[in-house]
C-alpha cells in the first residue's frame, strides 16, 4: 500500500506530465484528441491519488482543495462524454500551477517553510551511528 508521501508524489508527476502537453497550447490542446485524452487521463490520475489519501492527512493540509480535485475526477471519469475542454483547459492553465505549488510546499517533518522534501523520494529516517 503506498503511504501518503508517495501519493503526493503521484500527484506531482500527473500535474507535470499534464504540463508536458499543455505547454503546447491552447490551439494544440483543441486541435488533438490525443493531448485531450493524455491530459484528461492524468488529471484523472491526480484526482484519484488525492481520494487515495488519508483523510486524517488531508485534514493535516486544508490548504490542497481536495474535495475539488476528487471532484474533478470524478466527472472526468463518470461524465466523460459530457466533458467541458474549456473548463479542463481553465483548470489547467489557472488552477494547477497553484495546485503544484500548493503541494510542494508540504512538508513532511511538520516544519513551515519547508519545500517538499520528498519531491526526491519518501522521506527517510536519519541513520543512527553505530557505535
Amino acid at each position: 500500500m503506498r503511504d501518503p508521501w508517495e501519493r503526493l508524489q503521484d500527484m506531482l508527476e500527473a500535474i507535470h506530465r499534464v504540463e508536458k502537453y499543455a505547454s503546447q497550447g491552447r490551439k494544440a490542446f483543441d486541435a488533438d484528441e490525443l493531448i485531450q485524452t493524455y491530459i484528461l487521463h492524468y488529471l484523472q490520475i491526480l484526482g484519484e491519488a488525492a481520494y487515495k489519501i488519508p483523510p486524517d492527512f488531508r485534514k493535516k493540509h486544508p490548504v490542497v482543495p481536495w474535495d475539488s480535485i476528487q471532484g474533478m475526477r470524478h466527472i472526468l471519469v463518470h461524465d466523460y462524454f459530457q466533458v467541458d475542454l474549456n473548463a479542463v483547459w481553465v483548470v489547467v492553465e489557472k488552477d494547477l500551477p497553484d495546485l503544484k505549488q500548493r503541494l510542494q510546499n508540504i512538508d513532511p517533518l511538520g516544519a513551515h517553510e519547508t519545500p517538499a522534501i520528498y519531491r526526491a523520494g519518501k522521506p527517510k529516517a536519519k541513520k543512527r551511528k553505530k557505535r
